[in-house]
């Protein structure tokens, strides 16, 4: 049994001896090629040394102008429609302010006209007075004074108001400014011609503030203004 086992001793001291030569030269070792390989590029590009992501970053960079190119155009049409919007809002604003002023000048000259509505028939008093009055003594010539003087005030007033009178005599008949009471032939005035007034009309800021009452002229009579029938010469021969 122990010459048996002599010989077989030096194969066991080389296998024991091989491992450690492989492990100090790194060859047949695979984990040693897979530190080794990464030598051509440490940041895993091409052999050449350009990075092989610049490609699709040049994309990226296209997709996004893209996407600020588009946003932009929205936010131009946003902007433009908001500007019209405005616009019209302000223009809206601007004609209902013109129509709440024309509003309020037509309801004051409507009250204003109402007002000296009911005043007229105090002037037109005032005014068959003045007519009537004829004062002979000192005393009656005073008050005359007087009441002429307060006549005087209160058309001052309504000059200022802006009331003027109507003149209507020998004017033609217009029945937005006249109110016809009487017609009657004349012939001094052609058809439908004012011959006189009855009651004095008034403008109040060119609005007609009371209607003039009139007598209308209705021109020459029956048989008048023609000229009378010729007659006839008698006849030497017969």
């Amino acid at each position: 049994m122990s010459g048996e086992q002599t010989p077989s001793e030096p194969l066991d001291s080389a296998a024991a001896e091989a491992p450690s030569e492989s492990i100090e030269t790194g060859h047949g070792d695979p984990r040693a090629s897979a530190t080794a390989a990464p030598e051509h590029g440490e940041l895993g590009g091409s052999p050449t040394g350009e990075p092989a992501s610049e490609g699709g970053a040049e994309g990226q960079g296209r997709e996004g102008l893209r996407q600020l190119e588009a946003e932009l155009a929205t936010l131009r049409a946003d902007n433009e429609s908001l500007r019209s919007q405005y616009m019209r809002i302000a223009a809206d604003f601007d004609n209902f302010r013109k129509r709440q002023s024309r509003d309020q000048e037509d309801l004051k000259l409507q009250i204003t006209c109402s007002t000296l509505g009911e005043i007229l028939p105090v002037v037109d008093n005032f005014d068959r007075a003045r007519q009537q009055l004829n004062p002979q003594g000192e005393e009656a010539q005073n008050l005359h004074r007087s009441y002429q003087g307060l006549y005087k005030q209160l058309v001052d007033v309504f000059k200022q108001l802006g009331v003027s009178p109507m003149r209507v005599e020998g004017e033609p008949f217009d029945p937005s400014l006249h109110e016809a009471v009487l017609r009657e032939p004349s012939d001094d005035h052609l058809e439908d011609v004012v011959i006189a007034e009855l009651q004095r009309g008034y403008h109040l800021e060119g609005r007609v503030l009371r209607h003039a009452l009139v007598k209308v002229s209705m021109g020459p009579g029956p048989n008048r203004g023609e000229e009378p029938a010729a007659t006839p010469e008698p006849d030497p021969t017969a």
